[in-house]
C-alpha cells in the first residue's frame, strides 16, 4: 500500500478530476482536489503533499504558474506530474525547466498514470 501518500490534483475538468481521484484512491493514495489555480495555491500553502498532479490550463493561475509558485515562492521540491490535453513543445520545455518529474497527455490509460506515479514516488 501507499501509506496514504497525499497527492494534490489540480484539474478544472470535473470528469478528468474524478477519474484521477478514483484511480489514485483505488491504489491507496489520499487525494485532495483543486479546480482552479487559486484554490490550489491555498491548499499548497496550508498542506504538505507527496506529489502534485497539475493540468496546464486552469482558471486564475495556469499549471505552469502553480509549479513556479511551488518552486520559487514555497521553495518546495514536491514532485510534479503534468496531465494535460496539450502536447505543446514550448509548454513542455518550460515545465521541464521548472523541474517537473513527468508529463502525461490526456486521454490517458489509468494504469499508465499509476505506473508513472509509482516511478516518480519510487514505491
Amino acid at each position: 500500500m501507499n501509506n496514504g501518500m497525499r497527492i494534490l490534483i489540480c484539474e478544472d475538468n470535473r470528469l478528468a478530476l474524478r477519474t484521477i481521484s478514483v484511480v489514485l484512491e483505488r491504489e491507496g493514495f489520499t487525494s485532495e482536489t483543486a479546480e482552479n489555480g487559486t484554490d490550489a495555491i491555498s491548499l499548497l500553502q496550508s498542506n504538505v503533499y507527496d506529489m502534485v498532479i497539475v493540468d496546464i490550463h486552469l482558471p486564475y493561475h495556469s499549471g505552469l504558474e502553480l509549479i513556479q509558485y511551488l518552486r520559487s515562492d514555497l521553495k518546495l521540491q514536491t514532485p510534479v506530474l503534468i496531465v494535460t490535453a496539450f502536447s505543446d513543445p514550448q509548454i513542455r520545455r518550460r515545465a521541464t525547466e521548472l523541474g517537473i518529474e513527468g508529463y502525461i497527455i490526456k486521454p490517458f490509460n489509468p494504469s499508465d498514470l499509476i505506473s508513472t506515479i509509482r516511478t516518480i514516488l519510487k514505491n
